[in-house]
């Protein structure tokens, strides 16, 4: 285990994550958005791209919420992906074995988000969890809202005017 995980287990800080991704369009404009909490505080980040897809807004969500930590904690990530849950959870041991291929011997795609998020969470002791989307659950709809704000954010941003 990465010394960063013994020092998250240790410190018994939990940070609770809740991230979301939004695409307009599949290609298109896409957004994402975290909420980060410890205790009774909380953070938000948000940021968009002009031109890529719901998952990767999703994987970028959980990215860079993980890498605005500034030391090892034990966090708990609620996603409403189970493409990225799935992934960090049951597929990405075998693509790295596999030198970055799917059992079907195709290359992996977002490969180099995915490559991110292992970097990311392998900081941190990281609890993957699934929360359904849409459903009321308060902070996935904050993650929720911030995602199309970034989305129509990288919209604006890649209008001519």
């Amino acid at each position: 285990m990465p010394a960063g995980r013994d020092e998250a287990k240790a410190t018994g800080r939990v940070v609770e994550i809740y991230t979301d991704g939004a695409c307009s369009g599949n290609p298109g404009p896409g957004g994402w958005g975290a909420v980060l909490r410890y205790g009774r505080v909380e953070k938000e980040l948000h940021g968009g791209e002009p031109l890529t897809t719901n998952n990767r807004m999703e994987l970028t969500a959980a990215i860079v919420a993980l890498e605005a930590l500034t030391r090892p904690v034990t966090v708990r990530l609620y996603t409403d992906s189970t493409y990225v849950r799935d992934g960090i959870t049951r597929w990405l041991a075998g693509w790295k074995r596999n030198g970055w291929r799917t059992a079907a011997r195709q290359p992996v795609k977002n490969a180099d988000l995915w490559q991110r998020l292992d970097a990311a969470a392998r900081v941190h002791q990281v609890e993957w969890l699934w929360v359904r989307g849409h459903s009321g659950h308060p902070e996935n709809e904050r993650a929720d809202a911030l995602a199309r704000r970034g989305s129509d954010e990288a919209r604006q941003a890649g209008t001519p005017g």
